[in-house]
């Protein structure tokens, strides 16, 4: 391997110096010989010829630059080693995963979770939502005069029969509701029960905002003799977050507080959901005339879970293909980096 060690700035300029060093002082020695040859002598004379030599001027450095030591080429050292000799290595820089990995990890264990969770929830409904059934096929009950409310909760959705006649000056409109995109209200009335000192409330059915007033009712939807209801006995009701807070002071009721309801018209904590199966027409002439419309003798609970469970073990499956997907990733051009290999073993 041929080396080019000793040409170095320094070098050349020493070298340039030189030749013109060389080059003055050959000029300065033809211009003298040829001053000698071509000056005129006089032979009849002996006058004294003096001949004036000219002197080169001082020699001005080239660069003023300190010298450097010549170094040996690193091609000379027998210990030398290339780099082909040990070439470097494709390597990818920067952070290979940030926090959202760790995210993109919990997301299908929290899903799959959630789906099992919402698994044992279906069984769960499965069976209350056939309890419940088998409750409502049975002949109804005739209701007793005294109902302890703890024990509400092993009958419900039981079915109850009970006589009585209605207090209309107690009422009680919980809504609005809607019903075939109509508003209007659940109207509740205390049902008394002569002979046996106990009233209870019972949800009549839904009205139209119109027939709001009583005023506005005919005779047949305020019946005022004694009547006999047929219907569900159900637990109290729970209010959720977002339902306001009931107004007894200006008659607004917007869900069914059983216990308030009751202390306000002097009735046991025992609610009573009239049942009846109108076919379209008569349900039309009740809306009509402002009678209530009871619910059908049927369990109307949300059984949704199923859904719940593909949706939540989709997510699961989905989420984890995404995961592998980066884990696998191979480096993209832009952070892939040339690392120098140290490893000279």
């Amino acid at each position: 391997m041929k080396s080019y060690g000793w040409l170095t700035p320094q070098c050349l300029a020493r070298r340039v110096e030189q030749a013109l060093e060389a080059q003055a002082r050959s000029s300065t020695t033809i211009y003298s010989h040829s001053a000698r040859t071509s000056a005129p002598r006089s032979p009849r004379t002996h006058s004294h010829t003096h001949t004036h030599t000219v002197r080169p001027s001082p020699r001005r450095p080239f660069t003023h630059s300190t010298p450097r030591p010549q170094q040996r080429p690193a091609a000379d050292d027998p210990a030398f080693t290339s780099v082909l000799d040990n070439p470097p290595e494709l390597v990818r820089t920067g952070r290979r995963h940030g926090p959202g990995l760790v995210v993109l990890a919990v997301i299908p264990v929290t899903a799959f979770l959630l789906g099992t969770w919402q698994v044992q929830r279906l069984g769960w409904k499965t069976e209350l939502v056939a309890k419940f059934e088998d409750r409502i096929v049975r002949e109804p009950l005739p209701l007793p005069p005294r109902v302890d409310p703890d024990a509400i909760h092993d009958f419900d959705f039981r079915r109850v029969r009970a006589r009585g006649r209605y207090r209309h000056d107690r009422e009680m409109l919980v809504g609005p509701r809607m019903r075939d995109g109509e508003q209007g209200y659940m109207v509740v009335t205390p049902l008394e029960r002569e002979g046996e000192g106990s009233t209870v409330l019972v949800n009549r059915g839904w009205i139209s905002k119109r027939f709001r007033r009583q005023e506005d009712r005919p005779a047949e939807a305020l019946p005022t003799g004694e009547v006999e209801v047929e219907g569900l006995l159900r637990e109290p009701w729970k209010k959720n977050m977002f339902t306001p807070d009931n107004r007894p002071d200006k008659n607004e009721f917007y869900f069914p507080d059983v216990k308030q309801m009751a202390a306000l018209t002097g009735s046991q904590a025992v609610w009573v959901e009239q049942t009846m199966e109108p076919d379209l027409l008569q349900a039309i002439d009740m809306e009509s005339k402002g009678i209530p419309i009871g619910r059908p003798a049927e369990v109307n609970l949300r059984n949704n879970h199923a859904q719940y469970i593909f949706t939540w073990y989709g997510l699961a499956v989905a989420t984890s293909i995404m995961f592998y997907m980066v884990v696998k990733k191979p480096p993209s051009d832009i952070s892939r980096r040339v690392r120098l290999n140290k490893e000279w073993s």
